[in-house]
């Protein structure tokens, strides 16, 4: 058999080509479902932003703004578009919760679910 420089035989070149062409879309797709979990920390972070703003604004005698329209205001615009807010409390205290749909960057999984936070603020 042939044998090149280093020693090796030639049929054996090529062969780590051929292993990174299996390996890489392993790679990718681990790499693709860390994005994917950055995405979900981040929704779940903006819900408790969102959450936060509108009970604030609720708590207030005078609002300047509806609480749901601050709470969206106060969150990435990509995210408040796919937000809801619903309100809840008694006399001396305001609760406001926020669902986030959590976004897919995997194709082919489009549903991750909802993240959701609340917030309870004192009344004025």
């Amino acid at each position: 058999m042939p044998r090149t420089a280093g020693g090796r035989r030639d049929r054996d070149r090529g062969q780590v080509a051929i292993e990174y062409l299996g390996f890489i879309p392993l790679l990718l797709i681990v790499g693709l479902f860390a994005v994917q979990l950055g995405v979900a920390a981040y929704t779940v972070n903006q819900a408790g932003t969102g959450a936060r703003a509108a009970a604030r604004m609720a708590s207030h005698d005078l609002p300047t703004l509806p609480p749901p329209a601050a709470g969206h205001a106060a969150m990435s615009s990509w995210l408040a578009d796919q937000s809801v807010f619903t309100s809840s409390g008694g006399f001396d205290t305001v609760t406001y919760t926020a669902r986030v749909r959590i976004p897919s960057v995997v194709p082919g999984i489009d549903d991750w679910g909802w993240a959701e936070r609340s917030s309870t603020m004192p009344r004025d």
